[in-house]
C-alpha cells in the first residue's frame, strides 16, 4: 500500500493537477487539515528535482494563503469554528496560556513554529485568536513557511537522486520516520502550546 501511494505521488508531479492538489494540502494545512504538504512536496521534488523551486514558492504561497484563513478562524470565527478545531487537535486547555506567551513572544513563537513539524494550523488560528499584528504575521509567515518549503527543495534539488534511490529501498522505514515526525509535532505542540 506504501509502495502504491509513493508511486501515485512519483507519477502525479507529471500530472496537470499535480500543483493544484499539492497547492490545495498546503492550504488546508495551515487552516485546518492535519497532513502536511511534505507528503506531495516530497516525492514530486524526487520526480522532478528540476522543479523543487516552483514545489517550494507554491507550497509557501498557498500555506501562507491557508494560514490567513487560520487567522481569520481565531480573529473571527474562534468562539465557533476555531476553539472546535483547537479542541479537535486536544489543545483547548492550553490556548490561554499560549496566548499570554503571544504578548511576549509573538515573532518567535511564529518563526519557531513555523518551521518545525508542529501543526501549523495551531499557530494561524492562536494568532488571530491573540489579535498578533496581522501584516507581521503575513512577512513572519512568508520567512517561516518559506525556509522550510525551501530547506527541503534544496535538499531535493541537490541530492534528490541519492535521496530517492535511499527512500526506495527502505520507503516502510522512511514513512514510519515521517509519521513519527509528523506525531512528535502533535506531541511537542501539546506541551509547549
Amino acid at each position: 500500500m506504501l509502495r502504491r501511494i509513493y508511486d501515485w505521488c512519483i507519477d502525479a508531479a507529471h500530472k496537470p493537477y499535480a500543483l493544484w492538489v499539492m497547492g490545495l494540502v498546503s492550504f488546508a494545512e495551515s487552516s485546518f487539515f492535519p497532513v502536511p504538504p511534505d507528503v506531495m512536496l516530497i516525492p514530486m521534488s524526487l520526480a522532478r528535482p528540476e522543479r523543487a523551486w516552483l514545489y517550494a514558492v507554491l507550497c509557501t504561497i498557498t500555506s501562507v494563503l491557508g494560514g490567513v484563513v487560520g487567522y481569520a478562524i481565531g480573529a473571527l470565527l474562534y468562539d465557533s469554528v476555531g476553539h472546535w478545531l483547537i479542541e479537535l487537535y486536544g489543545y483547548g486547555d492550553k490556548v490561554e496560556a499560549f496566548r499570554e506567551g503571544y504578548a511576549r513572544y509573538g515573532a518567535w513563537i511564529i518563526l519557531l513554529k513555523g518551521l518545525t513539524p508542529i501543526p501549523y494550523k495551531l499557530v494561524t488560528i492562536t494568532s488571530g485568536f491573540a489579535d498578533f499584528n496581522f501584516w507581521q504575521f503575513i512577512g513572519l509567515s512568508v520567512i517561516a513557511r518559506g525556509g522550510r518549503f525551501f530547506i527541503v527543495a534544496i535538499l531535493l534539488n541537490r541530492y534528490g537522486v541519492f535521496i530517492r534511490e535511499q527512500i526506495e529501498k527502505r520507503l516502510g522505514m522512511w514513512v514510519g520516520i515521517g509519521a513519527g515526525v509528523l506525531v512528535l509535532g502533535f506531541v511537542i505542540a501539546a506541551r509547549a502550546f
